[in-house]
C-alpha cells in the first residue's frame, strides 16, 4: 500500500472512531443524552453551526431533521456532514417522504461513506402539513421497509435488488417511537416489528410524564424489547405554559401533564422553571428500568437545550438496570 493509501485509511479509521460515541455509550450502559437541531433555511454553514456548536461536548450526538414539518431547509445529509467536520457526532434523520427507494439507498451509502453512522429512519410529515402543500409526497417505502433496507446494507452488504456492495455500510439504525399509557392488553407490536427489521435504538415523541414512562417501559421490558433496543425518551425545556399547551394540542402523541403546565403558570421565570423541570425529569428518567437516555428537542430554542445539558454538568449517569 502506498503512503497516501495508508494515510487515507488512517484518516477514515479516525473519522469512524469519532462517530461511535453514541453507540459506545449506549452499549456501555451509560445514560445517554442526545439533542436535536433543525437545519436553517440558509445556504451558509455558519448558520447551522450557530445552532449546533453550543451543544458540542454536552450531547453524545445531535440529530439533524429532514424537512421537519414538511418544510424545506438545508439538506439533512449536508448538515450532518458539516456537524461531523466540526467535531459533533450527528444523528442523520431520513424520511420516506421526499425520495424513492433508489435515492434513499444512494443517500444511505453516501452517509456511510462520510462516516455518518447514526441514522434515524422515519416516514416523514405529509406535505399537506407544510408551507408548500402542493408538493407531492413520494412514500415509495414506509419506515419499516427503509429500516430493512439499511439493515441489508449493513449486515448483508447488499442492495434490495441483490446487487452486492463493495463493503458493508457501517450504520447504527434508529427509529421513532411514541410512548403511551398502555391499556391492559396492549402489546408493543410496532416497535417489535421495527426491532425485527433491524433497528438498534429508538428516540421518542415528547413524554414529560414519568409515571406514564414507567408504565410504558415496564410493558417494553415485559416483551424484552429493551434487551435488544436502546430507548431514548423525548423531553423538552418548556418555554412557557402557553407553548406547552400548544405542543400538547398540535404535536401528535406529545404528553405533557397538567401539573407541569400549572407549575409553569405560577413560576416567576417560566423559561428558567422549564429548564429546571427538564433537568428533574431527566434525572428521574435515569432511574426508570429500560430507559437508555433522553432526547432533548426545543425547536428554534436550541440554547435552552445547551443550558439544560450544561447545568447537568456532564454528569455520568448510569441507566437503571432491568
Amino acid at each position: 500500500m502506498t503512503a497516501r493509501g495508508m494515510a487515507l485509511d488512517d484518516l477514515m479509521s479516525s473519522d469512524t472512531a469519532r462517530q461511535r460515541k453514541l453507540e459506545s455509550a449506549l452499549k456501555a450502559g451509560r445514560f445517554v443524552m442526545t439533542a436535536e437541531v433543525n437545519p436553517p433555511v440558509s445556504p451558509r454553514a455558519e448558520d447551522l453551526l450557530a445552532k449546533a456548536l453550543p451543544l458540542k461536548g454536552l450531547a453524545h450526538a445531535v440529530n439533524v431533521t429532514d424537512g421537519a414539518g414538511a418544510r424545506a431547509h438545508m439538506g439533512a445529509l449536508a448538515a450532518a456532514a458539516i456537524l461531523a467536520a466540526n467535531g459533533i457526532e450527528p444523528v442523520l434523520q431520513f424520511t420516506c417522504r421526499d425520495r424513492n427507494r433508489i435515492a434513499l439507498q444512494g443517500d444511505l451509502l453516501g452517509a456511510a461513506a462520510l462516516s455518518i453512522r447514526n441514522v434515524l429512519l422515519l416516514r416523514g410529515d405529509d406535505p399537506a402539513a407544510g408551507d408548500q402543500p402542493e408538493a407531492k409526497g413520494v412514500f415509495d417505502l414506509d419506515a419499516r421497509a427503509l429500516v430493512e433496507t439499511a439493515r441489508d446494507l449493513r449486515d448483508r452488504a447488499e442492495l434490495p435488488s441483490g446487487r452486492k456492495l463493495a463493503a458493508p455500510a457501517d450504520l447504527f439504525i434508529g427509529v421513532a417511537d411514541m410512548p403511551i399509557d398502555p391499556p391492559a392488553h396492549w402489546t408493543p407490536d410496532s416497535l417489535k416489528a421495527k426491532l425485527a427489521a433491524g433497528a438498534q435504538f429508538a428516540q421518542t415523541q415528547f413524554c414529560m410524564d414519568p409515571a406514564i414512562v414507567r408504565r410504558y417501559m415496564q410493558r417494553l421490558n415485559n416483551h424484552e424489547i429493551t434487551k435488544r433496543m436502546h430507548i431514548l425518551i423525548g423531553v423538552a425545556p418548556l418555554k412557557s405554559a402557553g407553548s406547552a399547551r400548544w405542543m400538547r394540542e398540535h404535536l401528535y402523541g406529545a404528553i405533557i401533564p397538567d401539573g407541569m403546565i400549572a407549575r409553569m403558570e405560577t413560576a416567576r421565570d417560566a423559561e428558567a422553571e422549564g429548564r429546571k423541570i427538564c433537568i428533574e425529569l431527566i434525572e428521574e428518567l435515569a432511574e426508570i428500568p429500560g430507559v437508555a437516555g433522553a432526547h432533548l428537542m426545543a425547536p428554534n430554542n436550541e440554547t435552552a437545550i445547551a443550558d439544560v445539558l450544561a447545568a447537568m454538568g456532564g454528569r455520568a449517569m448510569r441507566r437503571a438496570e432491568l
